[in-house]
C-alpha cells in the first residue's frame, strides 16, 4: 500500500516529465496515411450491408488492440429507488437510484443521480454522463449521497486521503448546468466513474473487475478490458435503468463525456447502439483525435501515465502509431448513422483540437456515402466556430480543457434539431 500511495503522490511530477517531449507544432506533425474506413471496392459497391460487415471488423480491431474485450453479459442487475424529491424550486424532480450488479458471490453498488424536468410532456429525452469525484460535486445539494468508494485527491477541495468530503458539494457544478438542461426539456443522469472502477492502477482488483476474476486469473489477458472499458460498461448499465424508467424516452438518450470520460462516452456509444447520440468533449488521445498526428498527448504518453486505461495490447503501439490497423476516425465512424457531436477547445493543445476535427470530417464520410446524410467538410478555421452536417457536428470553443455552458448549449441545440 505504501508504494501505491508513493506512486499516486508522484503522478503530478511524473506527468510533467512525460509531457515534456510532446509536439505542439503543426510543422512537426509527421506525414501519415490513415487506414481506410471502407473495405476495398468502388463507391458503387458500398451499401449499408457492406458497411455493417466492415463495422464489425473495425469494432473487433478496437476491442483487441485498444480498449479491450468487454466480458459476457452473464450478471444480474437490480434497481432500488432511494430518493425522489422535488428540487430547484419545483423545476425538477431529483431521483437517486442504486444499481446493484451481482455475479456469483460478488456484488457492486452504483449510485445513479437523475434529474427530470417538471411541467412538460413525458417521457423526455435525456443526457447521461459520468463525473470524476462523485455525484455530490455536480450540485450543492446536501441531499445528494456521497460516494462510499475511493475518490481522487484534490487539494483545492480539501481531499487529501481519497475520502469524499461535504466541502466538495457543488464543486464541479459549472460542468453540469442542471437548471439549463431541465429548462430545455431534457433529463440529466449522472454517475461517478469511481463506483465502477477507481481511477488508479491496482492490478485490476477493485471495482467491477472483481465481478469478472476470470479476466485476470494468472497472467492478465492482453485483450482484457481496462478502466475505460469498465466505465463504458457502467454507462450501459445506467442505460439499462433509463429504458425502464417511464419518465425517460429510451429512444432519445445521449451519452456524453469530458476528457477521459469523453473517451469513455465514445467507446460506450460504439458498443451500445441504444444510445441515440454520442458526445465527445475534449476527449483527445484515445478519444476523438488521430493517433497518427502525434500531436500533444501520444500513445506512449497515455499508456505510461495511465497503464490501467486500455488493454495491454495497446502498449505495442507506443511510438508505433503507424502500425495500428485503425485510427480514431474509424471509431467515430462506428457511431453512424446515429447522432455524433465532437468538441474541442483552443487552449487544449494536449488533446489536439485539429486532430479531433480531422477525425470528425473523415468519419462523416460514412454518413454521406452510406446513409446519404450531409457530413462535415472544409479546412479547420483558426478561431471559435460551430460546424454541422446533418447527423454530425463539431465545434471549437475558445478556452481551456473543460466543459462549459457554451458546450452544453450547442449539444442541446443539436439534440433539439433532431428530437424536438
Amino acid at each position: 500500500m505504501k508504494y501505491l500511495l508513493l506512486f499516486l503522490f508522484m503522478i503530478p511530477m511524473l506527468a510533467l516529465l512525460w509531457g515534456q517531449d510532446a509536439n505542439y507544432e503543426e510543422s512537426q506533425v509527421p506525414a501519415y496515411v490513415l487506414p481506410s474506413i471502407f473495405s476495398e471496392g468502388s463507391l458503387a459497391n458500398r451499401s449499408v450491408l457492406d458497411w455493417e460487415k466492415r463495422r464489425a471488423e473495425i469494432l473487433t480491431y478496437f476491442e483487441q488492440e485498444v480498449y479491450g474485450v468487454t466480458p459476457p453479459m452473464d450478471f444480474d442487475i437490480s434497481f432500488f429507488l432511494k430518493d425522489s424529491s422535488v428540487c430547484m424550486g419545483g423545476k425538477g424532480i431529483r431521483k437517486q437510484v442504486q444499481l446493484v450488479l451481482s455475479r456469483a458471490d460478488t456484488s457492486l453498488a452504483i449510485d445513479l443521480l437523475l434529474y427530470l424536468p417538471t411541467g412538460g410532456k413525458s417521457p423526455v429525452p435525456a443526457f447521461l454522463g459520468m463525473n470524476f469525484h462523485g455525484n455530490h460535486t455536480i450540485q450543492a445539494d446536501p441531499e445528494i449521497f456521497l460516494p462510499s468508494s475511493w475518490v481522487p485527491n484534490k487539494e483545492a477541495w480539501g481531499i487529501t486521503d481519497h475520502i469524499p468530503l461535504e466541502e466538495a458539494r457543488g464543486a464541479s457544478q459549472s460542468r453540469w448546468p442542471v437548471e439549463m438542461i431541465l429548462d430545455r426539456g431534457y433529463a440529466l443522469a449522472v454517475l461517478y466513474c469511481g463506483d465502477l472502477d477507481p481511477d488508479y492502477d491496482d492490478g485490476f482488483q477493485n471495482g467491477v473487475h472483481s465481478l469478472f476474476p476470470e479476466m485476470h486469473e494468472g497472467d492478465r489477458r492482453a485483450t482484457a478490458w481496462g478502466s475505460i472499458g469498465a466505465w463504458a460498461w457502467g454507462l450501459s448499465r445506467a442505460m439499462d435503468y433509463l429504458v425502464e424508467d417511464t419518465a425517460i424516452d429510451g429512444r432519445r438518450v445521449a451519452v456524453i463525456g469530458h476528457s477521459r470520460l469523453g473517451k469513455t462516452a465514445l467507446w460506450a456509444g460504439v458498443q451500445d447502439e441504444r444510445f441515440a447520440m454520442v458526445v465527445s468533449n475534449n476527449s483527445g488521445c484515445g478519444g476523438a483525435t488521430l493517433f497518427r498526428r502525434k500531436f500533444g498527448e501520444t500513445v506512449r504518453h497515455i499508456n505510461t501515465r495511465f497503464p490501467h486505461w486500455f488493454c495491454d495490447n495497446f502498449n505495442a503501439y507506443n511510438d508505433q502509431e503507424d502500425q495500428l490497423p485503425i485510427d480514431q476516425h474509424m471509431l467515430l465512424a462506428l457511431i453512424a448513422p446515429r447522432l455524433l457531436y465532437v468538441a474541442s477547445a483552443t487552449k487544449d493543445q494536449w488533446a489536439d483540437p485539429k486532430g479531433e476535427y480531422l477525425a470528425t470530417v473523415e468519419a462523416s464520410r460514412v454518413y454521406s456515402t452510406i446513409y446519404n446524410r450531409p457530413g462535415i467538410e472544409g479546412a479547420m478555421p483558426d478561431s471559435q466556430f460551430v460546424r454541422r452536417g446533418d447527423k454530425v457536428a463539431y465545434h471549437l470553443r475558445e478556452g481551456k480543457h473543460d466543459i462549459t455552458a457554451f458546450d452544453w448549449e450547442n449539444y442541446l441545440n443539436f439534440a433539439d434539431l433532431h428530437w424536438k
